[in-house]
């Protein structure tokens, strides 16, 4: 299944504008494009391309690809790795991943957030022989976390269970930024990603054939998590933590599909610092 974007060109102008503090009408004396386009361009409609581009200038957002957006013309194209698999699972009226790493010498696995439904991670757990030895989580929402008595309940011994001290969680341990874990073989490097939440952490991982980073809610294939804690900080740390990792990276975000850090660059309306 081709799982779809997460966030269309509307949703991109949404979350800019809330994050500015910046209402329709402000935009509209700001800019000259009428309110009435302002706002028709708010709820997906592509009636003026040239008053698209202007917006997102004023916004601080990339025009043109935010009009590639607008227009569906670009998806994330990445190749299979051993060692990584994505598991896109339904949740009320939106879908959220989990992502399986394993380390293929060793057989030692981790799940990094838990998903709605857990149930096909644990088969791939089976079905590949694994040990599934830990879980990180990228963040506390609920979404992200729902399963994660099912994950402990189906393993022996029972997984352990890490989260950001900045954004506790009943039953994980703790760490800080820059510790650095293991999966057999591979090294799990973090970074506190924060913005769309208090702790929300990205993992970094090394030692496949390409590097990893999960990112949770901090980025999204062609977008971004909607800065709900700090729009200002969530642009921050994606520019200075994420998308200063190798352009080869696979990025493995909280919805929608896998990216790579290069094309994030390439493509990502929210950073025209890149392109």
């Amino acid at each position: 299944m081709k799982i779809p974007i997460e966030d269309f060109f509307e949703d991109i102008l949404g979350k800019a504008m809330r994050g500015l503090g910046i209402q329709p009408e402000h935009l509209a004396e700001k800019t000259g494009v009428e309110l009435d386009t302002i706002q028709k361009l708010a709820k997906g409609r592509l009636t003026d391309e040239t008053s698209l581009r202007t917006l997102a200038s004023a916004l601080g957002l990339d025009p043109q690809a935010l009009v590639v957006s607008a227009k569906k013309e670009w998806y994330p194209q990445t190749a299979g790795l051993e060692g990584l698999k994505q598991f896109n699972t339904p949740w009320h009226d939106m879908r959220v991943n989990a992502f399986l790493i394993w380390d293929p010498n060793t057989r030692i696995a981790a799940a990094f957030d838990t998903g709605a439904d857990a149930s096909e991670l644990l088969s791939t757990v089976q079905t590949l022989d694994l040990k599934l030895e830990s879980i990180f989580i990228t963040h506390s929402h609920g979404d992200h976390t729902v399963e994660l008595e099912t994950l402990i309940n189906a393993c022996s011994p029972p997984p352990s269970i890490y989260a950001n001290r900045l954004e506790p969680l009943h039953g994980a341990a703790e760490f800080d930024e820059g510790t650095v874990f293991a999966i057999g073989d591979l090294r799990v490097h973090t970074f506190t990603t924060s913005g769309h939440s208090v702790g929300g952490t990205t993992y970094f991982i090394e030692g496949l054939d390409k590097p990893i980073a999960i990112v949770g809610d901090a980025m999204f294939a062609g977008s971004m998590g909607g800065g709900m804690v700090s729009y200002a900080d969530a642009l921050e740390n994606n520019r200075d933590k994420i998308l200063t990792l190798p352009d080869n990276t696979i990025l493995c975000p909280g919805h929608g599909p896998m990216s790579t850090i290069g094309e994030e660059k390439a493509h990502n309306p929210f950073f025209p610092e890149f392109k």
